[in-house]
């Protein structure tokens, strides 16, 4: 752990770039890997699975990461990930079957669960705590961008240079992503974890005892965030609004420039004044969009919408590791992804579902109310508590 005040030290600007590349092998692979089933001749019901399968295991690995560690470490358990990530990425291009494609995708979940939940633990442990929302903030950049240029990248490299090319690309990012991260970790010694001899409950495993309400903030957010990820296009051939890509685009630019002051604001007057400015930002967003019938007025609330994710995800984060002992820290960061992901998850498939009965234009009325819902909570518990950077604590769900 750095005893530092600094924040830009080598090992966090390596790591951050490590994350980066990790984030960039997943992103690059969410299009595109329905696409590559589809060109095996997968059916649609095997390709929703192939899809789906990736977000399930690595929800499920997270769930046992407290026992993992016990066994082997932090760092076995994380680079375990990286080279479970790197072998299935290899791996897709010898395996054309759905059966073996199937496992392939399991056994990246396993790794991309991994990978991600102790990333941002062994972030943690490097970065000053005066430091950690900027600095928390700073090493999501990566993810950041990934996820606004990794999927055109990924899609191009596919249709023009094809499958092996994706997968060799891909491979190679999770590759460096892994040696970067040796580098900078490989004279480290990571904070020593508490032997445990209590049984773990099922719940704590989801989300670990003290971070409840900011664990549903962060469901919340990937509730309203992945479903207007995944259905903003079909939203805007509703509107008759063509060139919707360049909402993310936009966006993307606008989470980057927000990474550059939120973090600071968090650190120097506390989680509330980030949290409640994401979520009217993304509120806002969704409004415009409601009223947009140009390409114009859709990139208008792109820049809100990048504002808002940007202001929101790193805080979200930084609360819940603020909230838990420094050998909790994999619990806490495994608590935030998994609730992303089941968020994001539950909206995806409620909202898709709903959006065949009443159109895509309607399903933003109620992320528009999920986000309202969002603001009314944390004003209401700030008023009750007060600015910390643990929001809630856990009796105050009793």
């Amino acid at each position: 752990m750095s005893d530092g005040t600094s924040l830009w030290t080598r090992s966090f600007i390596l790591m951050t770039v490590a994350n980066g590349l990790l984030f960039a092998n997943f992103h690059a692979l969410v299009p595109t890997m329905a696409m590559y089933a589809a060109s095996l001749g997968a059916t649609g019901g095997e390709i929703g699975i192939i899809t789906g399968i990736f977000a399930i295991s690595a929800i499920f690995v997270r769930l046992f990461t407290e026992n993992l560690v016990q066994k082997w470490g932090r760092k076995r358990c994380f680079f375990a990930g990286l080279g479970l990530s790197l072998a299935a990425t290899v791996s897709y291009m010898e395996f054309t079957g759905f059966s073996t494609l199937l496992t392939a995708r399991i056994v990246h979940g396993f790794g991309f669960g991994l990978g991600t939940t102790f990333a941002a633990a062994l972030a943690v442990d490097i970065i000053p705590p005066a430091h950690r929302g900027e600095g928390l903030g700073y090493f999501g950049l990566g993810n950041t961008i990934s996820m606004g240029a990794s999927p055109a990248v990924g899609v191009a490299v596919l249709t023009s240079l094809g499958a092996g090319a994706l997968f060799g690309i891909s491979a190679a990012a999770i590759a460096s992503s892994l040696f970067l991260f040796w580098i900078c970790l490989r004279h480290k010694t990571a904070p020593p974890v508490p032997k445990r001899t209590e049984h773990i409950s099922l719940r704590e495993r989801l989300i670990v005892r003290g971070t409840a309400w900011n664990a549903l903030f962060s469901a919340l957010f990937g509730f309203g965030f992945g479903s207007v990820n995944a259905y903003l296009p079909m939203t805007a051939l509703e509107l008759g609004i063509e060139g919707s890509g360049l909402f993310f685009v936009v966006g993307t630019v606008f989470t980057f420039l927000s990474r550059l002051f939120g973090g600071r604001i968090y650190d120097r007057h506390g989680a509330f004044f980030v949290i409640l400015p994401g979520a009217a930002l993304m509120a806002l967003s969704i409004f415009i969009v409601l009223l947009s019938h140009s390409l114009a007025m859709l990139l208008f609330a792109s820049v809100f919408y990048g504002f808002g994710a940007g202001l929101l995800m790193p805080s979200l984060m930084a609360a819940l590791f603020s909230s838990v002992t420094p050998e909790r820290r994999n619990s806490a960061s495994a608590t935030f992804y998994n609730m992303m992901d089941l968020g994001t998850s539950l909206g995806i498939v409620f909202l898709g579902t709903l959006a065949g009965m009443i159109g895509y234009i309607r399903i933003l009325d109620v992320i528009l109310a999920e986000l309202l819902i969002f603001s009314g909570l944390i004003l209401l518990l700030y008023s009750r508590k007060g600015n910390t950077d643990n929001i809630i604590e856990e009796k105050d769900l009793i």
